[in-house]
């Protein structure tokens, strides 16, 4: 007699992740239930008592048994998972652990405890008629809110003009996020420090410099393990990603210490029974390691690179984390050397068109091997609709590739622009593709 299949509900389930969890080691013996959908989740101004009013619902309505709770988006996924995981008994870290990640202000504080690899920060008052830089951060800085979506919201200022700019925007745009996270934080016994700080609050540091690179890991029965670093390589001139690599190229010794780091930042925050992705700079002119967010959660656009190069996508670690087991796994045991996903972006507004079909994609990925293709915006949209964009360019298409070396990730990348042949009109001037180079 078969086993009992185990009941997963996972937060956000969407179509592209699907095949990727199904891909999991013992995915036989997982049953993958959606629990709420991307829209409600992330469009508009959330309601968290609302969502987890809609969540309690389903898993109420459930007949059998409610094995774990999982989800792989930032909020209000991420405080979703720990808040429905106490009620219902599933594992997960603690919802101040994640909060502690998620508050980029609460987060600098914790990481200085721990590391010194933090930039000069500090808060800025949205509510003066004169917001100033705070003291001993210099320009060049970035501004951003505690919490936002990718990076929206967040803008890199290099005098008191942009800085002036940048505030206006953000003290506009951030109660979307900001308020529902006010109603998480008031959950939270609260360090002094944190004190009246509160979700609406705009964070400034100084800009870092260098090579951009992304650890995965995860955190189990008071262990940290790091399983992977990425290069995260933007579009010349900018800082918008053209492409995450996998495995990392940096030398052996920079990626131990990059382990070290994240280890004794993950001890810090508390984590446990969860995967986390932090982002950090290396500065090969000086040695430095600048640590930029911590995200309490693996990344999903990252599943298929592990799946190319390791023989499995990096949600296999997620679940079984969920489920109380170590998800150690062994390494390059996929069918490439390297992995890459790219971002093909339109830097300017556009309405999009001759966006291909799905039976389309489907033939470019049998044409091509070793690709998989998200096309973000739908036929005829224009492109400021297209929610979750960051601050400087719009996402056209997610491409995945496989292959044994660089050239051949490029040239794949390359094959796929040129086999979705999208197109753009009511281009706004400086409306353009930038070239992967």
């Amino acid at each position: 007699m078969s086993p009992q299949r185990k009941n997963i509900f996972v937060l956000g389930l969407d179509d592209a992740n699907l095949p990727t969890l199904r891909a999991v080691p013992d995915a036989g013996t997982y049953h993958f239930h959606p629990l709420l959908g991307l829209d409600e989740l992330q469009g508009g101004e959330v309601s968290v008592r609302d969502l987890m009013n809609r969540a309690r619902a389903v898993l109420d309505a459930h007949e059998g048994s409610i094995d774990a709770i999982v989800g792989y988006w930032d909020f209000p996924v991420s405080t979703l998972v720990p808040m429905l995981g106490s009620e219902y008994g599933t594992r997960t870290t603690s919802l101040e652990s994640v909060v502690k990640c998620e508050h980029k202000y609460w987060s600098r504080l914790e990481q200085r405890k721990a590391v010194d690899a933090c930039p000069n920060f500090g808060r800025v008052d949205l509510d003066s008629a004169d917001p100033q830089p705070p003291e001993g951060v210099n320009f060049p800085m970035w501004l951003k809110p505690a919490l936002a979506y990718s990076s929206e919201l967040a803008y890199g200022v290099k005098d008191m003009t942009e800085f002036r700019t940048a505030v206006d925007t953000i003290r506009e745009g951030i109660g979307r996020v900001g308020r529902p996270f006010d109603a998480v934080l008031e959950l939270l016994d609260l360090p002094p420090e944190m004190e009246g700080v509160g979700g609406q609050v705009c964070l400034a540091e100084e800009a870092m410099t260098g090579i951009q690179v992304a650890v995965e890991g995860y955190a189990h029965d008071g262990d940290v393990t790091v399983y992977g670093v990425l290069d995260s390589i933007s579009y010349p001139g900018s800082s918008c990603f053209l492409r995450h690599q996998y495995p990392s190229t940096l030398p052996p010794s920079v990626i131990r210490r990059l382990h070290e780091v994240s280890e004794r930042t993950i001890r810090q925050i508390g984590m446990d029974a969860a995967t986390f992705s932090i982002e950090y700079f290396y500065d090969p002119r000086t040695g430095r390691i600048g640590l930029l967010e911590i995200n309490p959660r693996h990344s999903q656009s990252h599943a298929e690179l592990f799946q190319y190069v390791d023989g499995v996508p990096n949600h296999h670690r997620m679940i079984r984390l969920a489920l109380g087991d170590d998800p150690v796994t062994p390494g390059g045991q996929g069918a490439y050397r390297l992995a890459a996903k790219w971002y093909y972006r339109w830097f300017g507004e556009g309405t999009v068109h001759e966006v291909p079909t799905p039976e389309a994609l489907s033939a470019i990925e049998r044409d091509i091997p070793g690709v998989r293709i998200d096309v973000v915006p739908s036929e005829g949209q224009k492109l400021s609709t297209v929610p979750g964009q960051d601050s400087y360019s719009y996402e056209i298409a997610h491409i995945f590739t496989g292959a044994d070396d660089e050239e051949g990730l490029r040239r794949k990348y390359d094959q796929c622009v040129a086999a979705l042949g999208l197109s753009f009109d009511d281009t706004a001037p400086g409306g353009h593709d930038v070239k992967a180079s």
